[in-house]
């Protein structure tokens, strides 16, 4: 019997930051991606009826540039609401920070200056019994790009992964939702491009040689998507509870200020 598909909105709010190689993981293991191109005037759904999982990329923009994105308010709502129905979320980058601004973190421009290429972070002790992140290396390979951070993690937030950078490089809110600082998706050469188009040179572990790490990070994080989409599909068939969409409300705390 074939498994049922798990649907997963995806919200690009960038057209230079789709879902790239993350949608081909996520297709792999069953997942069914419905794209709103917020950049292109796509709106962004009001809740996240029919939908099992949420996924919102990344940007160029800030995580409170309303005026500039003028969909970010409806983004941050939808993460909080994601959040407090225990909806499976995953935030990348600025996704990440709009998570984080949505229950009560802090975003900033990074005090010591931009991220950008290959880097180390290692994972704290909770990451050890994290359905995501139990099964990664100790100290995986991430692809940064990035100037603004989340300085401080929203009330509740377990923080999973570190570095000697920028300390908040994942984390999970809640039960279901995850933040990540960095980026999966990319190939290296879109992360090239990203580094032309603002002349911005590649300054991580590995400088301009991102092919190096290109097989670590791909094998590593593809396994990541296929066990979100496992994950999505367990909560999915957990049966309903007393929450709204039949999903448990959890004691968090969403602000968004």
């Amino acid at each position: 019997m074939t498994e049922k598909a798990v649907r997963i909105l995806v919200l690009e709010h960038d057209p230079a930051d789709p879902v790239l190689l993350l949608g081909d993981w996520l297709g792999e293991a069953g997942a069914e991606l419905i794209i709103c191109r917020a950049y292109a005037g796509e709106q962004i759904p009001a809740n996240l009826d029919g939908f099992n999982a949420l996924i919102s990329m990344g940007g160029e923009m800030g995580a409170r540039d309303d005026e500039r994105a003028p969909w970010l308010p409806a983004t941050r709502a939808l993460l909080s609401a994601a959040v407090l129905q225990a909806t499976p979320t995953l935030g990348i980058c600025l996704g990440g920070q709009l998570l984080a601004a949505a229950t009560g973190g802090a975003v900033r421009v990074g005090a010591d200056g931009p991220e950008i290429g290959a880097h180390l972070a290692a994972k704290r002790d909770a990451a050890m019994s994290d359905p995501l992140f139990a099964d990664l290396p100790m100290t995986p390979d991430v692809l940064q790009f990035h100037y603004d951070v989340v300085s401080t993690l929203p009330p509740g937030a377990v923080l999973l992964l570190s570095s000697t950078g920028y300390p908040n490089q994942a984390w999970r809110q809640g039960s279901a939702a995850w933040g990540l600082q960095f980026h999966v998706e990319p190939p290296p050469e879109v992360v090239r491009e990203w580094a032309r188009t603002d002349g911005m040179p590649i300054t991580g572990r590995l400088g301009p040689a991102l092919d190096v790490a290109a097989e670590t990070v791909g094998e590593v994080w593809r396994d990541f998507a296929h066990r979100f989409v496992a994950f999505a599909r367990t909560a999915a068939g957990s049966g309903p509870g007393p929450g709204p969409g039949g999903r448990k409300l959890l004691p968090v705390v969403a602000i968004d200020e």
